[in-house]
C-alpha cells in the first residue's frame, strides 16, 4: 500500500527518518483502525496518544482545538468549598434585585441591561464567595475587571452586603443628584467601589493583561510584593471581536502571566444576535488562545449532560456537537423537545437511538438550561484549576444562556440585550423559579419590589463571612498612598539656565530632565518611562544602560552593541517599559502605572512618550479610560506639530492632538516653547498630581524635535507658564506713535513669531510684543470657570483677559496646530483677534516649505499682522500687497 505519510507534504518531510520501516508500521496500524472502527476512532486514538505524549514530557505541538466538551470532567472536579444551598439563595436574591433595579429604572427611560448578569451570575458569585481577594487582607487583593453590562448584578450584591442603599438602587443611571449609581464601572463616578472602567469594549481585556504584567513589574523591581494578587477579567464572547481584546494575548503567554485569568461568558449572543451564527465561537476562541500559548479551560455543559455523554458509545453525540453552529444551538433553547429530537438527534441513526433512551424532561433540561456556567461546582472547578495553573495565563470559556432565569420571553432571544424590563407576571414567575419569599402584596403599587432577607439573615452573614475570609469586600477601591516629596531643585535648574550657544530640542530637554529626576534619592525609582519602540528617536538611549529595559527574563543573550556606552540592556528589575510597536499596549502600561497609587498603594510617576500623531488620534479612547480610572502622569507627544516632523508626510503630521485633548476634562494640556517652560510645567505637575493635595488629573505635553538655542528663564514668569500665557519679549517702539500688535505663539511657533517681530520692526516700523502661550487649554479652562462663577453671581476675570488687559493693538495667535486650538480663547480677549494655524492635511517637505505652505512662517505672520492693522486704519492697505510681493508670498 502507499505510505500515507508521503501523501501530504509537511515539515516532517524535511526531517531524517531513522527507521522508515517502523514509521510505515505505525501508519499501517492507523489505517487498520480506520478500516475496522472508522475514522472517528482513529482520530480519538491519535489524540489520546498526543495527550499521553504531553503528559510524558515529550515536546509536541499542542492541538489548537479540542472536542466540544468540558475540559474538566465531573469525576475530576474538586470538592466544593462552601455551602451550595446558601450560595444559591444569595445568587437568587442578586438575580432578582439586578432585574428589579433595571425594570424600575425603565419608568424614567434610563435603560440598563438585564440579560448579561442573568447569564453570568454564577461566574461572579463563585468568584466572590471563594476566590476574589479583597484589599483588607495581605497585599493588594485581586484586580477585577467586571463586564460593563453586568454592573446591575454587582450593585445588587453590594445592596445585599449593605454597601448600597435601596435609594441608590432606585437612582441607577440617575447620577446628577449625587445619590445615583453610574451605568457601568466608572471609578470617577463611584470611586469607593469601581477600580477599572471596562465598558468601552476591548479595553478591559487589554488593560487586564498589562495590569497583570505591571504587577510583576512592581514585584521584580522590589517595590511591592504582588505575588498574592490575581487579575480576573470578565468578558463577553462578542467583545472578543474587538481587536484590542486579543491584541496582547501573546505578551501574556510570553511573560508567563499565570497571575491572570480571562473568564469569557460564552452565551453565544452579542448585541443583535448570535456571535458566530454559522460557526462556533467557543472553538474559535479556544484555537486563538491555545495558539497564543494560553491554558484553556472549557466549561460548557452542566451535570445533566453527563448521562448523554455516558450513553454516547459511538461518539455520535460528540460529532454532532462539533458540527452544530451557534445560531442553531440558540434555536434549540427556544423550541420544543420534538423539534430538538428531529433536528439534533434525528441527523444520524446512532443519535436517534440514543434519543430513545432519554425522556423529554432530560432533553429539555440539557438544551434549555444545563450549561457549565450555570453550575457553581463546574465554575468552582474551573477557577480552582486556573489559579493553580503555573507558567501561563488561563482563559475559561464558560457557556451560558443569555437571559437565564428571566423566562421564555428573554432566554436566548436575539433582542434580549435591548429588552429593559420584565412585566409583573414575569417577575412572579421568576420568583417561583428562584424560590424567593416575596409575597404578591409587595407588587400592589404596580412596581416590582426589591428583595432582602434581612441584615442579620443567614444569607447576609454567610456572604460577609466569606468576604471577610477573603480579605474584605470586592470590588472595592482604596487610596492609601502618601504624598511624594518634591524632587531636589538641581534637575530643574539645569533647564532654567538655558543651553547657551548649544542647540537643544524640547524633546531632548524633557528627556534630560526626567533622566535627572530618575536619579533623585526619594522619588527616582518611582518613575516609569514608557515608549513604543522609538526610544532612540526621542534621545532616550542614554537611559538603557542606567535604568535598564524591563524583562521578566532579564537578558538571556549578548547584545550586539555590548561594547558601546549606551548599549541595549534588559534586566529583570529594569525601569523602562519598551513595548514594541503598540501604542495601545504602551497606553495600557501607562494606565496601570498611573493608577498604582490606588490599586497597590504605591505611587508611580509614569511618562509615556510617543509620536504625537499616534497618541490622542490612535488611542484617545484609552485616554478617557485613564481619566475615568483617575490616573496620573505625563503623556508626552513628541515630534509634535504639523510642520516640525520633516519628510514623514500626511499621516505623521499632527496639527490636532491639542484639539482632541481639550475634550478630556482630566487632561491638562501644555505646548511649551522652551526648555525652562518644560521644567516649570513638570515641576508643577509633580506638585499637583503627587503633592499633599493631589488632584486626579494627568498632563499632556507636546515637545518638538527641532533643535534651537534655549534661552535662560526670565524672572517672574513661573505663574504665567503654569497658567498658560506670559509676555516673553516686549517690542521696542521705533517711534512713539508706531503701530503695535500683540503676537501670541505656542511651542515651536514662538521662533517664527520672534522672527516676525524683527521683520515688523525693521521693514514696517511696527512694534510687536511676543507672548508665549504655554497652554491654550488651561487659558480656556480658567475662562470657563470664570463664566461659571459669573452665573453664580461672583465676579471673576479670566486670566487671559487680565494678562492682555490694556495691551495695545490687535492680537494675532500663531501655532503649529489648527486654528481652532488658539481660537478657543478668543471670546475672552478684549482686543481684535486673529489667528494663523496649520489647518488641512500634512505633507512631506522641509520645515520652511511646509510653514510657507500653511502660511505660518515669519513672513506670513508679518502679512497677517499688517492686514489686522490695515483693518484698523493703522497702516495703509497697500502695505499688505507690498509685503506679499517683498516676501514672495
Amino acid at each position: 500500500m502507499t505510505d500515507p505519510v508521503a501523501k501530504l507534504p509537511s515539515e516532517l518531510d524535511q526531517l531524517p527518518d531513522r527507521d522508515p520501516e517502523e514509521t510505515a508500521e505505525w501508519a499501517a496500524s492507523l489505517d487498520a483502525v480506520t478500516k475496522a472502527a472508522g475514522p472517528h476512532r482513529a482520530a480519538y486514538l491519535m489524540r489520546r496518544s498526543l495527550q499521553h505524549a504531553e503528559g510524558a514530557g515529550i515536546a509536541l505541538p499542542k492541538l489548537l482545538e479540542t472536542d466540544y466538551v468540558n475540559t474538566i470532567p465531573t469525576s475530576a472536579e474538586p470538592a466544593f468549598d462552601g455551602d451550595l444551598e446558601m450560595e444559591s439563595k444569595i445568587t437568587a436574591w442578586n438575580r432578582w434585585n439586578a432585574a428589579a433595579m433595571v425594570t424600575r429604572g425603565a419608568r424614567f427611560g434610563v435603560g440598563g441591561h438585564i440579560a448579561t448578569f442573568a447569564s453570568a451570575a454564577w461566574l461572579y458569585e463563585t468568584g466572590f464567595n471563594h476566590f476574589f481577594r479583597g484589599k483588607e487582607g495581605d497585599g493588594s487583593g485581586d484586580q477585577l475587571y467586571i463586564q460593563g453590562h453586568a454592573s446591575p448584578g454587582i450593585y445588587a450584591r453590594a445592596f445585599l452586603d449593605g454597601r448600597i442603599s435601596e435609594q441608590q438602587l432606585d437612582n441607577f443611571r440617575q447620577e446628577s443628584g449625587g445619590e445615583g449609581l453610574p451605568s457601568y464601572p466608572h471609578p470617577r463616578r463611584l470611586p469607593w467601589l469601581w477600580e477599572f472602567p471596562t465598558v468601552s469594549m476591548g479595553l478591559g481585556p487589554l488593560s487586564a493583561i498589562y495590569q497583570a504584567r505591571f504587577n510583576r513589574y512592581l514585584a521584580n523591581r522590589n517595590i511591592k510584593d504582588t505575588s498574592n494578587s490575581h487579575v480576573w477579567a470578565f468578558l463577553g464572547d462578542g467583545e472578543m471581536d474587538e481587536p484590542e481584546s486579543t491584541a496582547a494575548l501573546a505578551l501574556a503567554a510570553r511573560e508567563q502571566l499565570d497571575n491572570l485569568t480571562f473568564v469569557i461568558n460564552c452565551n453565544l449572543q452579542r448585541l443583535d444576535g448570535p456571535v458566530r451564527a454559522n460557526f462556533r465561537v467557543v472553538q474559535e476562541l479556544e484555537g486563538a488562545f491555545r495558539g497564543a500559548g494560553w491554558n484553556v479551560i472549557k466549561t460548557l455543559w452542566g451535570n445533566a449532560w453527563d448521562e448523554l455523554f455516558q450513553l454516547d458509545t459511538t461518539g455520535a453525540l460528540i460529532r454532532r456537537l462539533r458540527e452544530v453552529p451557534d445560531a442553531q444551538f440558540q434555536t434549540y433553547a427556544t423550541r420544543d423537545v420534538a423539534y430538538i429530537r428531529e433536528h439534533f438527534f434525528g441527523t444520524e441513526p446512532a443519535l436517534a437511538e440514543l434519543a430513545k433512551l432519554l425522556s423529554d424532561a432530560k432533553i429539555a433540561e440539557c438544551f434549555y438550561s444545563s450549561r457549565g456556567g450555570h453550575e457553581a461546582r463546574k465554575v468552582y472547578a474551573a477557577y480552582r484549576a486556573a489559579v493553580e495553573h503555573k507558567g501561563a495565563p488561563t482563559v475559561i470559556l464558560a457557556q451560558t444562556v443569555k437571559g437565564y432565569t428571566l423566562g421564555k420571553g428573554f432566554e436566548s432571544k436575539n433582542a434580549n440585550h435591548q429588552m429593559k424590563k420584565l412585566s409583573i407576571d414575569e417577575f412572579k414567575s421568576m420568583r417561583e423559579l428562584l424560590g424567593l419569599p416575596i409575597p404578591d402584596s409587595a407588587f400592589e403599587d404596580g412596581l416590582v419590589p426589591y428583595g432582602h432577607p434581612g441584615a442579620d439573615s443567614p444569607e447576609v452573614r454567610y456572604l460577609q463571612e466569606r468576604r471577610a475570609a477573603l480579605g474584605g469586600p470586592a470590588p472595592a477601591r482604596r487610596v492609601h498612598a502618601a504624598a511624594l516629596p518634591q524632587p531636589e531643585e538641581r534637575a530643574f535648574k539645569a533647564l532654567y539656565k538655558g543651553s547657551g550657544k548649544q542647540e537643544m530640542a524640547t524633546t531632548m530637554a524633557f528627556v534630560r530632565l526626567v533622566k535627572d529626576l530618575m536619579r533623585d534619592k526619594e522619588t527616582g525609582r518611582r518613575w516609569v518611562p514608557i515608549v513604543p519602540d522609538e526610544a532612540r528617536t526621542f534621545g532616550m538611549e542614554s537611559l538603557f544602560p542606567s535604568a535598564g529595559i524591563y524583562s521578566p527574563l532579564g537578558q538571556t543573550y549578548d547584545p550586539v552593541d555590548r561594547d558601546q556606552l549606551m548599549y541595549y540592556k534588559e534586566a529583570k528589575d529594569g525601569q523602562i517599559l519598551n513595548e514594541g510597536i503598540t501604542e495601545a499596549g504602551a497606553m495600557a502600561d501607562f494606565i496601570a502605572a498611573a493608577t498604582s497609587y490606588a490599586t497597590h498603594g504605591q505611587t508611580m510617576i509614569p511618562f509615556y512618550i510617543f509620536y504625537s500623531m499616534f497618541g490622542w488620534q490612535r488611542t484617545g479612547d484609552q485616554m478617557w479610560q485613564l481619566a475615568d480610572q483617575l490616573g496620573k502622569g505625563f503623556i508626552v507627544g513628541a515630534t509634535a506639530g504639523r510642520t516640525t516632523l520633516t519628510g514623514e508626510g500626511l499621516q505623521h503630521a499632527d496639527g490636532h492632538s491639542h484639539l482632541i485633548a481639550s475634550t478630556n476634562p482630566a487632561s491638562l494640556n501644555y505646548d511649551p516653547a522652551f526648555a525652562y517652560e518644560v521644567a516649570v510645567i513638570v515641576k508643577d505637575g509633580l506638585r499637583r498630581m503627587y503633592g499633599p493635595e493631589a488632584e486626579n488629573v494627568f498632563y499632556y505635553l507636546t515637545v518638538y524635535n527641532e533643535p534651537k538655542q534655549q534661552p535662560a528663564m526670565p524672572e517672574g514668569v513661573e505663574e504665567g507658564i503654569v497658567k498658560g500665557l506670559y509676555r516673553f519679549k516686549e517690542g521696542t517702539p521705533a517711534a512713539a506713535d508706531a503701530p503695535r500688535v500683540q503676537l501670541l505663539g505656542s511651542g515651536t511657533a514662538i521662533h517664527w513669531v520672534l522672527k516676525a517681530q524683527e521683520l515688523l520692526a525693521a521693514d514696517w516700523g511696527v512694534t510687536a510684543d511676543v507672548w508665549s502661550a504655554t497652554s491654550w487649554g488651561e487659558l480656556r479652562r480658567d475662562a470657563l470657570e470664570a463664566d461659571e462663577a459669573l452665573l453664580r453671581g461672583e465676579q471673576q476675570v479670566p486670566y487671559v483677559t487680565q494678562a492682555l488687559s490694556g495691551a495695545p493693538g490687535p492680537v494675532l495667535a500663531v501655532s503649529d496646530w489648527m486654528r481652532a486650538v488658539p481660537d478657543s480663547i478668543s471670546q475672552w480677549v478684549e482686543q481684535d483677534w486673529s489667528s494663523l494655524g496649520t489647518d488641512g492635511f500634512g505633507l512631506s517637505d522641509t520645515r520652511d516649505a511646509a510653514r510657507r505652505h500653511f502660511g505660518v512662517d515669519a513672513q506670513s505672520i508679518v502679512v497677517a499682522a499688517l492686514a489686522q492693522l490695515a483693518r484698523r486704519g493703522e497702516v495703509p492697505a497697500s502695505a499688505i500687497k507690498e509685503a506679499r510681493e517683498r516676501y514672495g508670498l
